[in-house]
């Protein structure tokens, strides 16, 4: 007799405060090892730049971070036409950290 699959157990995601406000962010900085890709999420508005959230991820869930993005990108982009990409930033190579 086959085995069926167990269903899915439900998760409840619980949102804190402090991350339901949400974070803005006009530069994003990728890097990554082995195990894991590091995306620092950036409000640059001079004269400095501040870091406003870091996410990190295994390169696996990367992937699929990837193409879930892709997939809204694409239904956004049917329901409200093509997004032009933002030009790249004149301070390109200059936006770095600063010890106080």
């Amino acid at each position: 007799m086959e085995q069926q699959p167990k269903p899915a157990q439900e998760m409840r995601v619980k949102m804190p405060d402090e991350i339901k406000r949400g974070a803005y962010c006009n530069l994003m900085i990728v890097t990554h090892t082995k195990e894991e890709f590091i995306m620092d999420f950036i409000l640059a508005s001079p004269p400095e730049a501040v870091v406003t959230a870091r996410v990190i991820m295994s390169p696996g869930h990367m992937k699929r971070t990837i193409s879930a993005l892709g997939e809204n990108l694409a239904k956004y982009e049917k329901q409200f036409g093509k997004i032009e990409a933002a030009p790249e930033p004149t301070t390109k190579g200059k936006i770095g950290f600063v010890k106080p």
